[in-house]
């Protein structure tokens, strides 16, 4: 059976077409005004990408903040039952926690052992602790995200960033700029600072014995490495962990 999952994000918006639970296919773009137009672009790229016709899709399953501006989707599924099914099915069908780092949000699930939402959390009201949130110092520090993390991984001396508020942590990163601090430390610091208000969400769990990472901010080496040294804990990153959730989408049945 060929199906397709489209996770419509807030920044980007993604696509798998999988043929009997094996992906085939698979795109990613930008998030824009126009959301179907986009979530149509990507359908159609997955397609091409998977070496299909579209008629030959036998459902089309939506998940996301903008799920239910798709059309095309047969069915409409949370973000967070996607996540869980991707996760679930990637993990060996065993129970785990999922960590998800997206642009605008953050969530964290326990997924029971048949694959259910035992329970979770999510940080959406703000955006530090998002991957948005890492976007901004990026900028502020004049860097992109790889430039980023490989200064944070260098960091002998990461500073302490006093606020958890993303707009008063840039007012603390320019002073910090102004005053000659190391770049480094600077970011040590600021990936210190995410890693700990995750971590705050992780620790509400009981069963965190197997944690798995997704998201695009599991594509971030310094998020992995300081959110581990956190917890004293291995993470494990899902693969395609941007993924996941579209991937969760299309295997629902």
């Amino acid at each position: 059976m060929i199906k397709a999952g489209i996770d419509i994000g807030s920044v980007t918006t993604k696509c798998v077409i999988v043929n009997d639970g094996i992906i085939s296919g698979k795109a990613i773009t930008k998030t824009s005004v126009n959301t179907e137009m986009v979530a149509d672009n990507v359908l159609q790229k997955a397609i091409k990408e998977a070496g299909i016709k579209e008629e030959e899709i036998q459902e089309v399953i939506s998940t996301g903040y903008g799920r239910r501006q798709f059309k095309k989707a047969n069915r409409f599924i949370t973000e967070i039952s996607a996540v869980a099914k991707g996760g679930y099915i990637l993990n060996e069908k065993k129970r785990c926690l999922i960590v998800d780092v997206g642009g605008q949000d953050t969530k964290v699930v326990e997924v029971g052992d048949k694959g259910e939402v035992v329970d979770f959390l999510m940080n959406d009201k703000c955006a530090a602790g998002t991957g948005r949130f890492l976007e901004i110092m990026a900028d502020v520090l004049e860097t992109d995200m790889d430039g980023f993390s490989s200064l944070a991984m260098s960091s002998k001396n990461p500073v302490k960033i006093n606020s958890t508020c993303s707009v008063f942590a840039e007012s603390e990163v320019i002073s910090l700029i102004t005053s000659s601090t190391p770049r480094e430390d600077i970011a040590a610091g600021l990936f210190n600072s995410i890693a700990s208000r995750i971590a705050t969400m992780i620790r509400q769990f009981r069963h965190t014995d197997r944690i798995f990472f997704c998201g695009g901010g599991a594509k971030i080496p310094a998020l992995k490495s300081y959110l581990e040294k956190t917890i004293s804990q291995d993470i494990i990153v899902l693969p395609e962990p941007q993924f996941v959730v579209a991937y969760g989408a299309a295997i629902t049945e």
